[in-house]
Order: structure tokens, then sequence, then C-alpha cells
């Protein structure tokens, strides 16, 4: 009877959930990996260099350029490709960065409770009402917009969300009986933390580190159409600010094949991102795992 009543049995609107979760999740990888094929070929992929002359000002697509040509002459589709790089290497890197930074001062604290505690917790709080995008732009600005300081910037900016549900997930582990003997036995607190704590994260962590991915992403595309990021490099937030930027844009038909593209790239990405980061969560994220069992 408590075996029974311990493992609670599937019902239709559980197992239909953790089909969608599924499913989605699915959509999302799928997606995503298209765009990893283009971060990984994309320089193979691309007809023309991005900022190379490929024909006459604005033409529309032909068989020449597929995607038509922007103001200056430049392939449109060539762009396109080359510029998947520049966010997804600010996803992978801030994702990175914001997981490194939250997850280290989380488990910190979680570990170390009392005066230690109080002390990060405070410092979070104190970033979470950090206004985020002037220091953006004043940072961006001052490191020219590059990938990487870009990259370092949302992840010093962005960590106190991951750095909370760790941390939590840190307090409710140090209290399991495992780890509670292994302290009775004299283990220290490095052993107990690589063999005990860590390897429970490691899910969760993957959780958070793709939600902060696309924060990146959504980042990295908005400073480069404010103008704050590399102007040789490709990317998407830069072809949008170009074409907003052409005066006759809407009068004529360019914005079909010079404002769509890019958009439609970001908002893709974005969503697949977001598909891929609710099955994650609700998979391996303790607050929703339930709902799916």
């Amino acid at each position: 009877m408590t075996a029974t009543m311990a493992t609670r049995p599937p019902t239709p609107a559980r197992d239909r959930a953790t089909r969608s979760t599924y499913v989605a999740g699915l959509i999302g990888a799928a997606i995503i990996g298209f765009y990893v094929v283009l971060l990984l070929f994309g320089g193979r992929l691309a007809p023309f260099r991005a900022t190379e002359l490929a024909g006459q000002s604005l033409l529309s697509p032909n068989g020449t350029n597929r995607l038509g040509t922007n103001l200056l002459g430049q392939d449109i589709l060539s762009q396109l490709i080359l510029g998947a790089k520049a966010s997804l290497t600010v996803a992978l890197l801030a994702g990175f960065g914001t997981v490194l930074v939250g997850g280290t001062i989380g488990v910190i604290a979680g570990w170390f409770p009392g005066w230690f505690d109080a002390v990060l917790m405070r410092v979070t709080d104190l970033v979470l009402v950090v206004p985020k995008l002037p220091l953006l732009l004043l940072i961006g600005a001052i490191t020219g917009g590059s990938v990487l300081g870009l990259s370092v910037v949302i992840s010093l900016l962005f960590w106190p969300n991951a750095a909370r549900i760790l941390r939590s997930q840190v307090l409710t582990l140090r209290t399991r009986a495992h780890v509670r003997a292994a302290t009775g036995f004299g283990a220290g607190t490095w052993h107990q933390l690589r063999r005990h704590i860590l390897p429970d994260l490691a899910l969760l962590s993957v959780a958070e580190f793709i939600p902060a991915a696309g924060r990146g992403v959504g980042l990295q595309a908005g400073l480069a159409f404010l103008g704050v990021g590399d102007p040789t490099l490709p990317s998407w937030g830069g072809m949008i600010r170009d074409a907003v930027a052409f005066p006759a844009l809407f009068i004529t038909p360019a914005w079909k094949w010079w404002l769509v593209p890019p958009v439609v790239a970001l908002v893709l990405l974005i969503v697949g991102i977001t598909l891929l980061g609710a099955a994650a969560e609700r998979r391996f994220s303790p607050r929703l795992a339930r709902h799916t069992r």
C-alpha cells in the first residue's frame, strides 16, 4: 500500500504534458542543430563574403543572389548565413559564463550558510537591481563590441537567477542522508562537493544554461541594432539596423528580402532555444519535474 501511494500512477493529462514537452524539446533541438550547421560550415555554404559586392544595389532575389542584395550590393543570403556565428558564439559564451559565475556563487552560498551566505545573497540582490542596458551600452562601446567582451559583460550582469536556483538546490542536497553520513565519516568540503553535490547540479545547470544562451542572442542582436558591435562582423542585428536606416525601405519591395530574413532567423533561433529550455527545465528542474512524473 505504501509503495502504491509512493509511485504516482500516470494520468492522461500528465502523459500529454510529457509528450508535448518531449516534442517541443525535439523541435527546439532540431532548430538549434540547423544553426549549429551554419556556425560550423557557414564559410563554405555562403556564396559570397559578407562584405563582398555581389551585384547591383537592391537586386531582388535571383539565380545569383538567392535573397537579393542590400543597398551596397552585398549578398543578403551570405550575410544571413555568416551572421549566425556572432549570435551563436555569444549564446554559448554568455550561457556558459552565466552558469559558471552564478553556479559558483550559488554553491558557495548554499554550502556555507550563515553570514557568508547572507553577504553573497545581498550582493546577488544588488546585481539584480543594477540597470543592465546602460552598462551594456557603456562597456560594449569601450570594448568595441567584441563577441568575447559582450559575453563577459552579459555573464557578469545576469548570473543572479542561476545563483539563487542552484543555491536553493544545494541547501536541499546538503541535508540528504548520504551527505550527512559523509560528513560524519570525516569527508572534507571538496570531497563532498565533488562527489555528492556537483554531479546532482549538472542537469539543473544545463536547464539554466539554455535560457541564458537565449538571452545572449537577444542582447547581441539588440546591441548590434543600436550600433554597439564590430562593424566588420556580420550579424543579424546589424542587418536589421542597416535595413531600417534606409529611408525608402517600405516604399520599395526591398524590405521583403532585406529586413524579413534576419528578423525571421533571429526569432526562429530564440524560439528554438526557448522550446529546448522549457523542455529541459521541466525535465531537470526540481520545481517542475514532479508535474511530468
